[in-house]
């Protein structure tokens, strides 16, 4: 059941997420989604202009997610939610044969891919796209993070939790279903077209303030906090508020290269999107060296004043998105 006719041996990763990238890791479900519309030979990068709304909600910078409505419109993908009323391996077994995707919350405990970080060391949910299925040979493709992995063995049981007593108690995981019938690969004009009125769409929609000022307070306030709970709370607040706007910032300068180029990245001059784009960068490159000062200043609980760095940022996110008014 290889919906994709994938192989990992050959299976080349989007330059979205290229290791020469300061996040070449977004989040788990923007991820994927790069990778999934990759294999089925759309651009993925016509799917970003959502991110230009990111904003801080308090404890955290948005989770930015692709909207369901505009992976339709853009690629003809079909996202609805699975009902998990069966176990999991029986939809899998259902779907897939059908031609479908499973776009599926998982532990990372039996993800080979994050072996090193997560796998057999930390149980911590995350999401994949299931793609190929071989029951006989316990054996899944799926996508996750940053490319297309298989897992099977063990791995593969404890996943679909093939062999386990039945538990009225256990909850499964979230689940879509992702149907590819009426994919449709655009010429890039055309593409290029529908992406740009779409950053219009939510550039109207952009926070009504400077939010990394508001990020800003409430570091200050948070770094005692942090500093007393230590470096595992640590990283948890890191990727829900600094990872997320760095990595959104850097999203953000390489689609408006891609805009201005018409579909290829730029390399150099983006036009009129030329100041958003360094200032996009320069908050992405600072957020990525940002995390470790501010892991070191946790770690020795020493003293951290970050105000040159955060009013940085703040100009650097005023001046993007003035300069973005030209598509309002």
């Amino acid at each position: 059941m290889n919906v994709l006719d994938l192989d990992v041996a050959t299976y080349r990763r989007h330059p979205l997420h290229a290791d020469t990238l300061a996040w070449m890791e977004k989040n788990c479900y923007f991820d994927i989604w790069i990778e999934t519309l990759h294999a089925l030979r759309c651009e993925p990068m016509a799917m970003i202009p959502g991110v230009v709304a990111l904003d801080f909600e308090g404890d955290q910078w948005t989770f930015f997610k692709p909207s369901h409505d505009e992976l339709r419109d853009l690629y003809g993908v079909e996202v609805t939610e699975m009902t998990c009323w069966r176990p999991l391996l029986e939809h899998a077994i259902e779907h897939l044969g059908a031609g479908k995707l499973i776009s599926t919350e998982t532990d990372a405990w039996w993800l080979p891919d994050v072996s090193g970080t997560d796998y057999r060391t930390h149980h911590v949910k995350t999401t994949i796209v299931m793609a190929d299925l071989d029951v006989d040979a316990r054996r899944l493709g799926y996508f996750h993070n940053a490319g297309y992995y298989t897992l099977d063995g063990e791995d593969f049981d404890q996943t679909f939790r093939v062999g386990t007593p039945h538990d009225p108690e256990h909850m499964p995981f979230f689940a879509e279903l992702v149907r590819l019938e009426r994919v449709v690969r655009r010429p890039m004009p055309e593409l290029v077209a529908m992406s740009g009125q779409l950053l219009a769409k939510h550039y109207a929609r952009r926070a009504a303030d400077n939010p990394i000022v508001r990020f800003a307070a409430r570091f200050q306030r948070d770094l005692p906090m942090l500093q007393e709970r230590g470096l595992a709370n640590y990283h948890a607040w890191a990727f829900a508020t600094v990872r997320q706007l760095g990595a959104a910032a850097e999203l953000m300068q390489l689609y408006l290269r891609w805009l201005a180029g018409g579909g290829e990245i730029l390399a150099a001059d983006a036009g009129q999107y030329a100041p958003a784009v360094a200032a996009y960068t320069t908050i992405s490159t600072g957020a990525k060296s940002f995390i470790l000062k501010a892991a070191r200043a946790v770690n020795g609980k020493k003293a951290f004043d970050p105000t040159a760095i955060f009013d940085a940022w703040a100009k650097a996110w005023d001046q993007a998105m003035t300069s973005l008014a030209i598509i309002d």
